[in-house]
């Protein structure tokens, strides 16, 4: 299975290689990785201090380390912090993100490349974030005895090491020395498979966007923008998500919409500006790198067209919209429910616990059409429901608070 393994993965750096040439981000993918041992050698040549590695698939998953380096560089200054990426959708947008002192792309999965890469950085820990499972680099630190954990795992039972097919794969998660999971429902799966070192710690995404609340950016003319309206923000969306946002009521109900999309090229935006258009002519949309005070009282719609900005503009809205759920899975709900925003999503979200937690908890709804979107803006209309929606979003957040300190006080750091 370690030949199978391995050639899965030179395919994978094929298949990777061919798309580069009319994909961009498998351009970003291809040309983030050139040089990389060389880079790492020059970054790492001198460097006596201990290192933590920490590693995350993309920006989801950074999201969920980040509580935990920023408290690791808080109470021990001594280490210093590698963050690796694999997808250029997390490198490219947190490369310069100062809490770290390293950040890379994680060089592809074969056994020369993770042994040279541990060779170079030689790290004293080592984080894999949520399901991020690189056998090769798994194997080499068990072989180092450099302690290993999964932080903020989630399992279920469709992955493949509960598959009758997934004897090897299980195998390889014995070179963890300890999972620390979002659920009991993960503990129970990896107790079925005889892996007892488990600890039920919740999500460290909670930790995060309880810290954007207390800590967010404030932004003046969004301010006058939104000022005297009840505001719907639309967070992450897709061109599914867009359309209906576009035939439903929000603007007729008297809202101001915010629409922070998942891709701002000038296309989507463009696009996102006809649909809106074509449902009513009159709609005045306008992008926020064009917002100035002369022209902000004259839209109903502003589209955010830039990265980074979406987690503050929550403490704006009333009800917040999420995109995602019409094609593989919702995004960051998190981010609006700490503000008291009760959240509206697509109908796919099964596998996001705190999404089926606060629909169960009716702070969050799923829609499959705008009609849908309507109705429930209709029964948010009542000021008791709306406030009563919101304060289950709010308490939900906080009272998950916390794993990131129940990480570190099991492990210990020196």
């Amino acid at each position: 299975m370690n030949l199978i393994y391995n050639i899965s993965i030179s395919l994978y750096r094929i298949a990777i290689a061919i798309s580069s040439l009319f994909n961009k981000k498998a351009q970003l993918w291809i040309d983030g990785r050139k040089d990389i041992f060389n880079k790492l050698q020059t970054a790492f040549s001198k460097s006596t201090t201990p290192l933590i590695w920490i590693h995350c698939a993309s920006l989801g998953e950074f999201e969920q380390g980040r509580p935990m380096i920023e408290e690791i560089k808080r109470k021990h200054p001594n280490y210093s912090i590698l963050l690796t990426f694999f997808s250029p959708s997390g490198y490219e947008v947190r490369k310069n993100y100062q809490g770290a002192d390293h950040i890379f792309y994680l060089p592809i999965d074969t056994p020369a490349n993770t042994n040279k890469f541990l060779d170079i950085v030689k790290p004293q820990y080592a984080f894999f974030v949520k399901y991020e499972f690189w056998f090769n680099y798994l194997n080499a630190l068990k072989r180092r005895k450099i302690p290993t954990y999964l932080v903020s795992g989630i399992f279920r039972d469709d992955h493949h090491f509960f598959k009758p097919y997934g004897k090897w794969s299980r195998a390889q998660l014995a070179c963890f020395d300890h999972f620390f999971v979002q659920n009991k429902h993960s503990e129970e799966l990896l107790r079925s498979i005889g892996y007892t070192n488990t600890t039920i710690t919740g999500d460290t995404r909670f930790d995060r966007v309880s810290e954007i609340a207390k800590t967010v950016k404030r932004f003046d003319l969004i301010e006058q923008f939104c000022k005297d309206h009840p505001v719907f923000i639309a967070g992450s969306t897709w061109n599914e998500d867009e359309q209906i946002l576009a035939k439903s009521t929000i603007l007729s109900q008297g809202y101001k919409l915010i629409i922070a999309p998942h891709e701002i090229d000038k296309k989507h935006i463009d696009s996102i500006i006809q649909q809106f258009k074509n449902g009513s002519p009159e709609t005045q949309c306008i992008r926020y790198s064009e917002l100035s005070e002369k022209n902000y009282s004259l839209a109903s719609i502003l589209i955010i067209d830039n990265i980074g900005m979406l987690s503050s503009l929550y403490q704006y809205g009333k009800i917040a919209y999420i995109g995602g759920g019409f094609g593989k899975g919702i995004h960051n709900i998190l981010e609006a429910a700490t503000f008291g925003l009760p959240v509206i999503f697509g109908p796919n979200y099964q596998k996001f616990t705190e999404a089926k937690e606060l629909i169960e908890q009716k702070g969050a709804f799923s829609i499959s059409s705008e009609a849908g979107v309507n109705n429930i803006l209709s029964s948010l209309n009542n000021e008791s429901a709306l406030k009563n929606a919101s304060t289950i979003a709010k308490n939900y957040v906080e009272s998950n608070t916390g794993a990131t300190s129940k990480i570190l006080s099991h492990i210990r750091l020196k």
